[in-house]
């Protein structure tokens, strides 16, 4: 099928979505700001919560869920940090607030934010936690790069509703790779599409890099697992639990297999323990 649009068309109107866009509120950008450092202190993460109610309701939520099993409930902020960690506590900041960003776009009909939402965070905790069971390049930046792997397909969905349902209808259609249905329909892809995004926000050049290539990874080494790599296992990991962004016919399957091919072996069942510990608690606030 001949394109339906050029891609320097499809292109500018799928970036101008970006234009739709609320600004990062101050805690968002803050925390963006501290992607690269594990220092982040406990004091200054407790005062950015705080002064958002609503943030720090959920986050006392979250760590109160039966996912995490406490037997006496948490009631403050600080206690909250000191009990999840400043590191996975900034990840669940980062997923809940990007959500609440994401939802103020105005969605075609049969986009489900939650359905976008809940397979981002999916994918960024499967990658957050291949990055520290295996050796990962940069994994610092494993769950911001999982986070953030799809937006090309929300800046479609926005910029480009009519057309980008003819790519969902040839994708589910065919069979065929999202990004084969995007090149052949659109003439650009949404890694291509995430890429941009992610350098208008000036997010770390190995977290662009890892969005941008993670339907086509570079071959990873015994040593070392690529971060790209690591996003392609998350997201098909996600997928075959059925936290899908569309709904498919298929049942969900477990991916041990897929995970212990790629070299986690003994540790898949620790990880995909750990990850539905974690989304479980998450999965409501997102």
């Amino acid at each position: 099928m001949n394109a339906i649009i050029t891609p320097s068309v499809a292109r500018e109107k799928a970036l101008q979505a970006l234009g739709q866009l609320p600004p990062f509120n101050p805690v968002l950008a803050k925390l963006m700001a501290t992607l690269a450092r594990e220092d982040v202190m406990l004091t200054d993460l407790a005062d950015w919560i705080e002064k958002d109610a609503v943030l720090a309701g959920n986050v006392l939520r979250i760590v109160n869920s039966a996912a995490y099993g406490r037997s006496a409930s948490v009631s403050s902020v600080r206690q909250a940090i000191a009990i999840l960690g400043t590191v996975k506590l900034r990840n669940i900041i980062l997923a809940m607030q990007v959500a609440r960003m994401m939802t103020q776009l105005k969605l075609p009909k049969g986009w489900s934010d939650t359905r976008f939402n809940q397979h981002a965070t999916g994918t960024a905790l499967m990658a957050d936690l291949l990055a520290q069971y295996m050796p990962v390049d940069y994994p610092e930046g494993a769950f911001i790069a999982g986070l953030m792997h799809d937006l090309g397909k929300l800046m479609f969905a926005v910029g480009l509703p009519e057309a980008y349902t003819e790519v969902c209808k040839m994708q589910k259609e065919s069979g065929r790779p999202a990004v084969e249905c995007e090149s052949e329909l659109l003439g650009v892809t949404h890694p291509e599409l995430s890429l941009a995004v992610l350098e208008k926000w000036q997010l770390p050049v190995p977290i662009r890099n890892a969005v941008r290539y993670h339907h086509a990874p570079e071959e990873s080494t015994a040593a070392l697992l690529s971060l790209s790599r690591a996003i392609q296992l998350a997201d098909q990991a996600v997928n075959q639990l059925g936290i899908t962004l569309f709904p498919v016919d298929t049942p969900p399957t477990d991916p041990s297999s897929l995970l212990e091919a790629a070299g986690l072996k003994n540790k898949t069942e620790r990880v995909l323990d750990a990850f539905q510990k974690d989304f479980s608690a998450m999965k409501s606030g997102i």
